[in-house]
């Protein structure tokens, strides 16, 4: 915009140094600088215009403020926080490198102060709720691989190397001196900044009462200096009761978007929920009779889940890195390893506030617009908190090596797995509280609360867009649903309802159809199935214009940090 202003201005100043000799020239000149001027008027105008319609983009986050009660952390407790969201900022900054590269290069060379808070959310210049699209002048397409990869890398290029862990979660790959490829691991490549968060970890461990999270602490340091993560998975496996809590390091690998290898940069400061945790404690233990009842062949569920899992609820004080990109996660499923997953399963955190966050400043405008009259009683914050509860046990469920042993299901799916795989915990999370239901097991509300919740909940999700695995598994699912007769849409309301008996036979045959591609490592028919049902319908795009139109926010964005809780 500066630069057309300027050339504007140039016109003119030019058109006034004209030549004052003849006047017939001059009014000639006058006369052609007024038609340029209106020309650049015009191209500044409609420049703009196209400006303005994309800063709309700007206002898709609602602010919400992260805090929680610490008045039950002992002095050390509170320290450590303080301590362990330094160590987060250092993660924030580690996964922008992953994500795009020179932070404060991008930020320093953005004007607008809407569109430069807007990189800040989507950690580089990419809307990664709008299909990951520039929104600043004079960037591409994303690259798939983010920073992982050089950008001049092919993918048969990386398939016709021969490397070992070439596909491992803890590397980058660069290029050597004579242009090959080659593997840098991450406590090489980021070297200094992990030395200092390992130390900043080894602070807090000092300061821990509790000495399964003291373990942790330190097993965390080792791993993020050293790239062996297991240990400390292990040991945060047996941490069960210190009412601080902290996630870090490379966790997830869904920013590796051109194979799904590599594990991004993140952390999440928590503070436990001792109340909710009670009320969630008993439903880990369902966990293999679950397993046992998955509506698939039984060689679909040959592997057992570990029954040390717990449930618990947590408020969240600090999100960095990957965690905070773009649209913000409500709740964990860790650790990701299969082998550790095996032996002890997993822990299933709720973030309690943050999801609450999103119940009311979006789930509930969405349902005013879009679900039935008649059917709005049934969207309640306990079916909310439910559904994404019940979506992370599900991770624990199906199975994590492919039937005929060759691999594990992640590295035979390659690309396509985390899409499916959030696919999977959608579905078999909704199976299991209609399970549970049977039982008795579940007292409060009704099935029915879910399963409205539940649709209510993919007009939320499929929002986030098709470059992110929630946005994606939600449009399979929505039109999956559709074709089932799942729900019914009135034409002349444009509102939704929930068939709950077709409902029922949709979820349990896309549940044994994403099993059956999981076990069978079925990458082309999990692309097929993406592709064909992984998109927006014109309905569903008129619905979420309509959406958008409201003005209703997409996800939100955080105020957070030790001056917010006042350490």
């Amino acid at each position: 915009m500066k630069k057309q202003l300027s050339i504007l201005s140039l016109s003119i100043a030019l058109a006034l140094t004209g030549c004052q000799e003849d006047k017939n020239n001059q009014q000639a000149e006058q006369a052609q600088t007024v038609e340029q001027e209106q020309m650049v008027v015009k191209q500044v105008v409609d420049k703009k215009s196209a400006q303005a319609e994309e800063y709309s983009r700007f206002d898709i986050y609602a602010p919400f403020t992260l805090t929680s009660d610490l008045s039950h952390l002992s002095d050390n407790q509170k320290h450590m926080v303080g301590l362990l969201i330094d160590a987060g900022k250092i993660m924030d900054n580690l996964f922008w490198q992953q994500a795009y590269g020179d932070k404060e290069k991008l930020l320093n060379s953005i004007d607008d102060l809407k569109a430069k808070q807007f990189a800040v959310i989507n950690y580089g210049p990419w809307d990664r709720l709008d299909g990951n699209k520039p929104f600043i002048d004079g960037f591409d397409v994303k690259n798939k691989g983010a920073q992982y990869y050089p950008a001049d890398m092919t993918v048969e290029e990386f398939e016709a190397w021969e490397q070992d862990g070439k596909d491992g979660l803890y590397s980058m790959v660069e290029r050597d001196q004579e242009g090959n490829l080659k593997l840098v691991p991450y406590s090489v490549a980021f070297k200094e900044q992990l030395t200092e968060a390992s130390e900043l970890l080894r602070q807090a461990a000092e300061l821990a009462d509790n000495q399964e999270f003291k373990k942790y602490l330190e097993l965390r340091a080792d791993a993020l200096i050293t790239d062996n993560y297991q240990p400390s998975d292990f040991a945060w496996m047996d941490m069960k009761t210190n009412p601080v809590e902290v996630v870090i390091g490379p966790i997830e690998t869904y920013e590796d978007q051109l194979f799904g290898y590599r594990a991004a940069f993140s952390t999440y400061v928590l503070i436990k929920d001792l109340e909710w945790s009670e009320r969630l404690s008993k439903f880990a233990a369902f966990l293999p009779e679950l397993q046992k009842g998955l509506p698939v062949e039984d060689k679909y569920k040959q592997e057992m889940p570990g029954t040390d899992s717990d449930l618990n609820a947590y408020d969240v004080v600090f999100y960095a890195g990957d965690s905070n990109a773009g649209s913000k996660t409500i709740a964990i499923n860790l650790p990701n390893d299969e082998q550790v997953q095996l032996a002890k399963g997993t822990r299933r955190l709720q973030l309690k506030n943050a999801m609450q966050a999103k119940f009311d400043k979006i789930l509930v405008p969405i349902a005013d617009q879009l679900i039935a009259p008649e059917q709005r009683k049934h969207i309640t914050f306990d079916a909310f908190f439910g559904n994404t509860m019940f979506h992370e046990v599900a991770h624990g469920l199906g199975i994590k090596n492919t039937i005929d042993g060759s691999s594990t299901v992640r590295s035979a799916l390659k690309e396509t797995a985390s899409a499916l795989e959030e696919g999977k915990a959608d579905i078999l999370g909704l199976y299991m509280i209609s399970e549970l239901f049977k039982k008795g097991e579940i007292a409060e509300g009704e099935v029915m609360d879910n399963y409205v919740t539940f649709l209510a909940g993919i007009f939320r999700s499929v929002r986030f867009g098709a470059s992110s695995a929630h946005g994606k598994a939600n449009m399979v699912r929505f039109n999956y649903f559709k074709d089932k007769g799942a729900f019914n849409y009135n034409e002349e309301t444009g509102h939704y309802s929930v068939n709950f008996d077709k409902m029922t036979e949709a979820m349990n045959s896309l549940s044994n159809l994403i099993l059956t591609l999981q076990g069978n490592g079925d990458y082309e028919g999990v692309k097929s199935l993406l592709d064909t049902q992984g998109v927006i319908s014109e309905q569903l795009a008129a619905d979420l214009k309509l959406l958008e139109d409201k003005q209703i926010p997409v996800d939100v964005t955080f105020k957070q940090g030790k001056e917010v809780l006042g350490l």
